[in-house]
């Protein structure tokens, strides 16, 4: 089934990285794919420990999207699009796979959206998929078996405080 973790508020991620560690406890082999992280985040580090966990991280991080240049989102592009031919081709030797702000990378247009909505379809009934991030486009949901939104109503980000390794990293 397909699992879609959205929202504005935090706990996306986190929670994507719970059920890669039940999986893998259960002996599930997962795949954990994060889009637009530079694989520096305290999640990455203990996956990538674990038994029967594989991590993959872009080649190349420009930070966030909408701050790069248009060298830098073609160049983000090319990589996400292999990327992605990385996992597809990767697949069938995963019981579950989390692309990580994977929605976030449809939403701008970062690999072929047909393609992705297709692999997607492939996978029902023979695997689990998470995805991760801001405002899933219509067809995102529509795909998904579990729809969970994350809400924020209060975070220490809007008093001022920085992003805190372990908590929020």
């Amino acid at each position: 089934m397909i699992h879609l973790y959205h929202g504005h508020g935090k706990g996306k991620t986190t929670a994507a990285v719970g059920l890669a560690v039940r999986a893998a406890g259960a002996g599930m082999h997962v795949l954990f794919v994060q889009f637009f992280k530079n694989g520096s985040s305290s999640e990455v580090k203990i996956l990538s420990s674990l038994p029967g966990v594989d991590v993959l991280i872009p080649e190349v991080w420009h930070g966030r999207y909408k701050k790069m240049s248009e060298e830098q989102q073609e160049e983000t592009k090319k990589c996400y699009t292999e990327l992605m031919r990385v996992v597809a081709d990767r697949a069938d030797g995963y019981g579950l796979i989390v692309l990580d702000e994977s929605v976030s990378a449809y939403n701008y247009g970062m690999f072929d959206r047909e393609s992705f909505l297709e692999m997607l379809r492939s996978w029902k009934n023979v695997r689990e998929a998470v995805l991760t991030g801001r405002d899933p486009a219509p067809e995102l949901r529509e795909i998904a078996d579990y729809v969970t939104e994350m809400k924020k109503e209060k975070h220490p980000f809007d008093l001022g405080v920085n992003a805190r390794k372990g908590i929020e990293f």
